[in-house]
């Protein structure tokens, strides 16, 4: 199908890689992988003939075609996403113009005799032949289910590309690769922009693929559960195993510990032959023998253990000054874009030194609570700022906050002030920025090198709060591990939006699930959280509740189940009101205790009242569990 032979590229005079070989098969699904930079992204682009390398070969079947996820796409503007995703049928839409350019000519033509009307009657004949071989009569439903399957609704199917996000619009460029069936599928990073039930789909998408698919990668359940085969890209040599990335790590480190016992068995031969020589040496008599000894070490072929990049970025967050107790509150705050009603009055209260993590399906609002909070969206409802309070923002979509026209140092040097100017480039450094590495161009870094810019760019900001929204997309494993250590030793606030489960373990004390408009918190870190939710992961709470329409006509319950809907939601909001108002009297009674105990001690009503407003909350937290359960079983 494909293969590649003693393939290398080099930039600015150093090897990405070199004199690699591999070939790709049929039924081929290959997890990618290396740290960021290490030229996964470049592969795809070469393989894809976007690229050339400098010297190799790419052998490929005739008439082997290729679809190209990018991690940046060029999206043209003014179509509507069934428009949008129709392009993926080429062919057809010019088999449509054909059929439709006859079809006027017979309306309009009146010569029926004539041997040009017959002409075109037996060419309409050949094009709707030809259109139905290649499935013009099928593709509208194709793409709407595969538009459903990547999260679409179908009343989004008419509106304009223009009114949804870059990684919404990332969605429909994938639905456009999977809806044209090509030969071999390339995926730089396909789940950053996808929900838990997206992720799913495409799983079970790509698992029966019959092209070869080369997928980019930091999403280990994603690559356990749609690859078969693992190639790592490590210092200018690849790895290749026909294994998952779980097994293949497993692989890769017991080869490694068979060369270093391998490696270590050979050196002791090496030392007695060493020691025969030098011996031999001395007497004429065994010369012969020495230089014996000698080719036989010259010829030996002396084992080398891989090595392993281990390079990795320094990272820290100081705090700058210290703030008020209260850090951020907000109240009744909502927001909608047009009539899709995304947050609706919802409040909370956000504590220094918390750690915090917005948790839920996309699409609930997490990251527009957190523009709120930095202030970057309009909304309606208060939203306070505690006092001293200096917030440092890192947002998902990074390639719409950096701009390509600039290099990396050029990126910083207009973010530093006069104080931190001079420490540009060592802050660049430990972020694996050195050298020529600084001078590149923000347009031609991976996403995993933009996402290092931009918490590079954050040291030169004062902070106390930290608002961190999928800070792990795009970066690898050992990237995750180094930041995840560095929010853990953050001294700061801490607001976290993430659906990675082992990232945010030990990372947070409290959890607000975003659901249906509303938030909920739970007291506690993410194991807690899930334990409360009865679910062993991430992905089982951010699935999407899925309601098949049911005909009239055989749903007799459809009225009373929905009468029955209403009212459980009714009750549901009122109950959440009333813990909300009790919650803010316990907390005052709280605050109370706290700043004038004597006084508050010596009112005698006082505990009684205290102590009622707590089992009140009591019996409204299992009242709410019990009407949610009902409202749960009922969809």
């Amino acid at each position: 199908m494909l293969n590649i032979h003693n393939l290398s590229i080099s930039f600015q005079g150093e090897f990405l890689f070199e004199d690699i070989t591999f070939k790709l098969s049929p039924g081929d699904r290959i997890g990618l992988i290396g740290k960021n930079g290490a030229g996964k992204s470049t592969m795809l682009k070469i393989l894809s003939k976007e690229l050339e390398p400098d010297s190799g070969q790419i052998a490929a079947d005739k008439n082997l075609s290729f679809g190209f996820l990018k991690q940046d796409i060029d999206f043209v503007f003014g179509k509507t996403v069934l428009q949008e995703s129709y392009e993926a049928f080429k062919e057809i839409k010019e088999l449509e113009s054909r059929m439709e350019y006859i079809n006027t000519q017979l309306a309009e033509r009146t010569d029926y005799e004539s041997e040009g009307y017959n002409q075109l009657m037996i060419d309409l004949n050949e094009v709707q032949h030809q259109y139905e071989i290649i499935g013009g009569y099928n593709y509208q439903g194709e793409t709407e289910k595969i538009l459903q399957g990547l999260g679409f609704k179908r009343e989004d199917f008419e509106k304009l590309t223009d009114t949804f996000s870059g990684g919404w619009r990332m969605r429909i460029e994938l639905a456009k690769l999977l809806l044209q069936n090509n030969d071999i599928l390339l995926l730089d990073e396909p789940t950053n922009h996808l929900d838990i039930e997206s992720i799913i789909w495409l799983e079970n998408f790509l698992k029966g693929y019959s092209g070869a698919v080369v997928i980019v990668s930091h999403d280990k359940m994603f690559l356990d559960n749609v690859t078969n085969r693992t190639i790592e890209i490590s210092l200018g040599r690849i790895y290749d195993y026909p294994k998952p990335y779980s097994k293949f790590l497993v692989l890769r480190n017991e080869l490694k510990a068979q060369q270093l016992a391998s490696q270590k068995n050979q050196q002791k031969q090496i030392e007695q032959t060493e020691k025969l020589i030098e011996k031999f040496r001395a007497k004429a008599s065994k010369a012969t023998m020495a230089q014996s000894l000698i080719k036989k070490l010259d010829r030996m072929d002396r084992i080398e253990v891989d090595e392993d990049d281990n390079s990795v970025m320094t990272l820290n967050f100081p705090v700058s000054i210290t703030p008020g107790k209260v850090v951020i509150e907000a109240e009744k705050i909502s927001k909608n874009y047009g009539d899709n009603h995304v947050l609706s009055n919802i409040s909370l209260l956000i504590e220094r030194d918390s750690k915090t993590a917005f948790v839920g399906q996309n699409g609930q609002g997490k990251s527009t609570l957190a523009k709120i909070i930095v202030g970057e969206l309009k909304h309606q409802g208060d939203l306070k700022l505690g006092h001293n309070v200096q917030i440092g923002y890192f947002a998902q979509n990074q390639a719409e906050y950096l701009d390509g026209s600039k290099t990396v140092l050029d990126t910083m040097i207009d973010a530093a002030n006069e104080t931190n100017r001079s420490k540009v480039r060592d802050i660049l450094g430990s972020f694996l920025f050195r050298g020529d590495e600084a001078e590149k161009y923000v347009r031609v870094l991976s996403g995993g090198e933009r996402n290092r810019l931009a918490l590079a760019k954050l040291m030169l900001k004062p902070l106390n709060v930290l608002v961190m929204d999928e800070p792990t997309n795009h970066l690898d494993i050992k990237s995750k591990n180094v930041l995840k250590e560095a929010l853990k030793k953050f001294e700061g606030t801490l607001i976290l939006v993430s659906h990675d489960r082992d990232f945010l373990q030990g990372l947070t004390n409290s959890i607000y699930e975003f659901k249906d408009q509303k938030i909920k918190e739970y007291l506690g870190d993410i194991d807690f959280y899930l334990e409360e939710r009865n679910v062993e992961n991430l992905r089982e709470v951010e699935k999407r509740t899925v309601i098949k329409d049911t005909p009239k006509e055989t749903n007799k319950h459809s009225y009373q189940s929905q009468k029955k809907f209403k009212s459980l939601n009714n009750r549901l909001s009122n109950i959440e009101s009333k813990i909300n108002a009790l919650e803010k009297e316990v907390k005052a009674d709280d605050l109370e205790l706290a700043t004038n105990y004597d006084d508050t001690a010596a009112n005698p009503s006082f505990f009684d009242n205290y102590q009622a407003k707590k089992n009140k909350l009591k019996k409204l937290m299992a009242d709410w569990e019990t009407v949610q359960h009902d409202l749960d079983e009922l969809v």
